[in-house]
């Protein structure tokens, strides 16, 4: 008998390997409708699968579809993979997947993620493997969208309130892991899914530590305490010794996001373009770049990333005059009688962040502007800053994907609860652009159209677009196989081997 017990269980205690991983913040809602923080987002995918997903190459190819089929340019068919299973048992359908779309646009929730969805008629179940969707008019993100993770309906259906449903803290999905545990300020622990449709991962468990001090964060790595972890350039140049490049590879990548000044332009003195263009002018990014960065990193010009379709051939021309910027400032009413004052708020578990807003401090004072900081951690400057529009200025970041959408951060429709327009941008020759845009499924055309709208936000400065810093991650030489891609290096973490 004890033989037999140590046969069966000595393989799985030999084997078992875990991931250990850092979390910087508390995941809010582990709900792909409703995670519009990096946290709740990272956890969410682990959990939750969409009808396609992006490849390595930055191609769109099948998740939960096996295939698609556009039966003409506004009728979409998906055929599902068959024996799909939901982490608690329960068959995946197409009921799912029309559930789920009737939820996201339920007056029930507030979701910046229901505008991609805008223009979409009808998502209905054929039958238990075929989902048929039929737009209102032709939309260049017709099939992209459906990388929206999907809701089990028949534990969803009941819920009155889902903004405030148990399952955004217990979340059940189809994805490659399921939630084992999470704590408000503790760790997060991911579990395998034995029955996941591609295979189940090798590495049977994830361990997000909960660490909101960057610092603590490296120190972990350094002790080899983590398996991957992103280090800034100052740690790349300056803080690591041999042995850390013995035990770890550096991926370096540029990065797909930005760090943005972002006014309130409800107010009136940033109503007023000439404020705008002056403070624009008035930080030197250059310097950002190299005191933040140490040069790892590039100045952005505009609302779209490099490398996108939606990308300029020429960017606009970054022009740093700090005396045209106090000439402006003269202009608009604002000297050394009568200062302009203004606060910028942020985010204080993000340090690089911090060390920007002092450095723009700094540099703003030359030219007589007074600023002060305020820092918060991340879920209260969320709940009382960001969402209710109470500051004067933000410095924050946006991720953006490999597919811009202009909608959802420059149109003003999307200036409301749960949209991510949150300086109150509003340009009608823009909204026209995104409009017409929309309605094109040659991706080309949509690429001139938002060549031309770049020009326009970058000329408006709703936002001072700061810079691109790039992407330089540490991994645990042990783990393979590990292929840097354009959408990072975990798109196949399921294939990972952790000896």
């Amino acid at each position: 008998m004890i033989r037999l017990l140590f046969a069966l269980f000595f393989p799985l205690y030999l084997f078992a390997s875990t991931l250990h991983l850092a979390l910087g913040a508390n995941p809010s809602r582990i709900n792909p409708l409703l995670a519009t923080d990096s946290a709740s987002g990272e956890i969410s995918g682990w959990v939750f699968n969409g009808l396609v997903k992006f490849d390595k190459e930055g191609a769109i190819t099948g998740d939960l579809a096996e295939r698609w089929e556009f039966k003409s340019p506004t009728r979409l068919l998906f055929t599902l993979r068959r024996g799909v299973k939901w982490h608690d048992g329960a068959p995946f359908s197409a009921e799912d997947v029309a559930f789920t779309f009737s939820l996201l646009r339920s007056p029930k929730i507030f979701t910046p993620y229901a505008s991609d969805f805008r223009y979409v008629k009808s998502v209905k179940a054929i039958d238990a493997h075929t989902v048929e969707v039929v737009y209102k008019e032709p939309y260049f993100k017709a099939l992209s969208i459906w990388m929206m993770g999907i809701l089990p309906k028949h534990l969803w259906q009941g819920v009155t309130d889902p903004m405030t449903s148990e399952l955004n803290r217990k979340p059940v999905g189809t994805g490659p892991y399921r939630l084992k545990r999470m704590q408000n300020s503790g760790d997060v622990l991911l579990q395998a899914n034995d029955d996941y449709f591609e295979h189940r991962p090798h590495i049977d468990t994830i361990h997000y530590h909960f660490m909101p001090d960057p610092t603590t964060q490296f120190l972990m790595l350094k002790a080899k305490k983590l398996d991957l972890g992103s280090l800034t350039p100052l740690q790349r140049e300056r803080q690591l010794d041999p042995s850390f490049e013995k035990y770890y590879r550096i991926v370096q990548m540029q990065g797909r996001g930005y760090t943005y000044l972002g006014f309130n332009l409800k107010l009136e003195k940033f109503s007023d373009i000439r404020v705008r263009k002056a403070l624009d002018m008035a930080i030197d990014k250059e310097e950002l770049i190299r005191i933040l960065f140490f040069s790892h990193g590039k100045i952005c010009h505009g609302p779209f990333m490099p490398g996108t379709f939606a990308y300029p051939k020429k960017a606009p021309e970054n022009r740093y005059d700090p005396e045209a910027a106090q000439r402006l400032l003269a202009e608009a009413g604002y000297g050394s009688r009568h200062p302009l004052e203004f606060t910028i708020s942020t985010n204080a578990n993000n340090t690089t962040r911090l060390y920007a807003a002092q450095i723009i401090q700094h540099q703003l004072a030359r030219i007589g502007v007074k600023v002060k900081i305020r820092a918060m951690e991340w879920q209260a400057f969320l709940n009382t800053v960001v969402t209710p529009r109470r500051f004067e200025v933000i410095l924050l970041g946006w991720s953006l994907g490999l597919i811009p959408d202009a909608y959802a951060l420059w149109h003003s429709d999307s200036d409301k609860l749960g949209g991510f327009n949150l300086v109150g941008y509003k340009n009608g020759r823009v909204d026209r652009m995104i409009e017409e845009a929309e309605k094109l499924t040659d991706l080309e055309k949509v690429g001139e159209i938002y060549r031309k709208m770049f020009h326009i936000i970058a000329a408006d400065r709703p936002y001072i677009f700061l810079y691109i810093p790039d992407s330089i991650t540490a991994v645990n030489r042990q783990i393979t196989p590990i292929v840097p891609s354009i959408i990072g290096i975990m798109h196949n973490q399921i294939d990972w081997i952790k000896p």
